[in-house]
């Protein structure tokens, strides 16, 4: 029972979305022929918020809900991360969606986004396949 909190902020989140437009796969499809700002200001200033917070967590020390400090690991690049990179942003313009708002577009009636769906799943399941084969 308290996780109930946790999907009604998954349905807020998804009602914003979808408001917002950033579902929208004519929006996706403006961002990607460059021919409106929409996409680029949202993702924007999501990366300027981020950017901030994390700012804010480093200088504060703040910790978790539950006292736990916040470890923010460093990452090291790889080529791995242009090719996936690549193939996720071949996916992203060819379906019109990323994976993150695909249940918000069930949840609009665009059930098929389904197809979508299960091809991210099946995209997950080859990759953990072949992942000791992949650049890492």
């Amino acid at each position: 029972m308290e996780k109930v909190k946790f999907l009604f902020l998954g349905f807020v989140f998804g009602i914003i979305l979808i408001k917002a437009e950033v579902v929208s796969w004519f929006r996706i499809q403006e961002m990607f022929h460059f021919q409106a700002f929409h996409m680029y200001g949202v993702m924007g200033s999501a990366i300027a918020v981020g950017m901030l917070g994390i700012w804010l967590i480093k200088r504060n020390g703040v910790k978790t809900i539950s006292g736990d400090p916040i470890l923010l690991e460093e990452k090291k690049f790889s080529k791995g991360n242009v090719i996936g990179g690549l193939l996720f942003g071949m996916g992203w313009a060819l379906t019109g969606a990323c994976p993150g708002p695909l249940y918000a577009l069930v949840g609009s009636g665009i059930v098929a986004i389904g197809v979508v769906i299960l091809s991210a799943v099946l995209g997950v399941f080859v990759y953990g396949v072949i992942r000791d084969r992949l650049p890492h």
